[in-house]
C-alpha cells in the first residue's frame, strides 16, 4: 500500500468516525437523554462532558474500540425503534427514557448506566427479539 493510500484510508476512517458521531448526538437529541446519559451509553467518564462537547460539534469518535462497538449498537437500537414504532416517532424517541417493566422498571438509559457495556446488548437483544430477529 502507497503512503497516499494509508493516508486516505485514514482519512476515510477519520470522517466515518465523525459521522457516526453527528449519527449519535442526533439520536441522543431525539431520545431527550441529558449529558448524564449520553456518557453512559458511550461508555464515558461522567467527567468527560467535553467528549460530548467535540463530538457536537463535528470531531470525530475516538478510534477506541469500545466506543465504536457501543456506537454501532446504540444506532442499531435506534434503527429497531424505527422499525418497531413507524408511525408513532414520539414513542420511538421517547422509549430509551421511559420506564420499562421488562428492565425492573428502569428506563434503558439506567439499565445502561447501571450494567454497562452488557446493559447495551440486554437492550440490543431486546429489540432485536421484539422485532423478531
Amino acid at each position: 500500500m502507497t503512503q497516499t493510500a494509508v493516508i486516505s484510508d485514514r482519512a476515510n476512517k477519520i470522517h466515518d468516525r465523525a459521522a457516526l458521531a453527528k449519527m449519535l448526538m442526533k439520536a441522543f437529541e431525539l431520545w431527550m437523554v441529558d449529558s448524564e446519559g449520553q456518557l453512559a451509553l458511550l461508555g464515558l467518564a461522567a467527567e468527560n462532558r467535553a467528549a460530548l462537547s467535540r463530538y457536537r460539534k463535528g470531531e470525530p469518535l475516538g478510534a477506541n474500540r469500545d466506543l465504536l462497538e457501543r456506537a454501532g449498537h446504540l444506532l442499531a437500537i435506534h434503527k429497531n425503534l424505527r422499525l418497531l414504532f413507524p408511525h408513532d416517532r414520539d414513542l420511538a424517541y421517547q422509549w430509551m427514557t421511559t420506564r420499562n417493566r421488562a428492565f425492573d422498571h428502569r428506563t434503558p438509559v439506567e439499565v445502561v448506566r447501571d450494567w454497562g457495556f452488557t446493559g447495551l446488548l440486554m437492550l440490543r437483544a431486546y429489540l432485536d427479539h421484539a422485532r423478531g430477529g
